[in-house]
């Protein structure tokens, strides 16, 4: 339980996980429309992804190739 909790606090300590957070509540979005707003590369949004998952806070699915 603690860790799970820890997990989950380091998460949201972060302003853009918190922000693509806010996004993904109120649709879908793909990794790319997620790194868009941030000016980041698909490979670190989507490294924020993977924490938020890894807290429970979201799910991914993988689509395509």
């Amino acid at each position: 339980m603690a860790e799970q909790l820890s997990r989950l606090f380091a998460a949201l300590a972060d302003p853009t996980r918190r922000a693509m957070l806010g996004q993904l509540a109120e649709r879908e979005l793909t990794i790319g429309e997620l790194a868009t707003p941030f000016s980041m590369s698909f490979a670190g949004a989507s490294k924020h992804v993977r924490v938020l998952e890894n807290a429970g806070l979201v799910t991914r699915t993988i689509q395509g190739r």
